[in-house]
């Protein structure tokens, strides 16, 4: 089975870097290098997974999030929060709205998979 990764993150080297990862480790990857483009994509292609920044001018990561659940049209994708931000009220936060992992920056390789493992049961 091909799992096609969503990964929305505004950082120019950070989004290449986990799209280079995420290829070498076999899933097909497409990136969007804000939010208003991620959920444009998340609604055009419905992937198994998105991975997400916080920390985006525009729509954040929340907003993000809010939107895709909000769309009747979107089947329950599995989102992982990959961000700087490690206050708990943050993680807390962001579990409340449904976020399956939160991921703080910088992460190694095992981290990340033990993350995408976590959405497949």
């Amino acid at each position: 089975m091909e799992v096609l990764i969503l990964l929305i993150e505004d950082n120019d080297t950070i989004r290449e870097n986990i799209e280079e990862i995420l290829t070498l480790e076999n899933f097909k990857v497409i990136t969007a290098n804000n939010g208003i483009t991620g959920v444009a994509l998340a609604k055009k292609y419905l992937p198994d997974l998105i991975i997400c920044d916080i920390l985006m001018s525009g729509l954040d990561g929340y907003e993000v999030l809010t939107q895709l659940k909000n769309d009747p049209q979107i089947p329950s994708i599995p989102v992982i929060f990959s961000t700087s931000k490690f206050e708990n009220s943050d993680k807390e936060r962001a579990l409340a709205l449904g976020v399956k992992r939160y991921l703080v920056k910088p992460f190694d390789l095992p981290t990340l998979m033990e993350c995408i493992n976590d959405c497949f049961p």
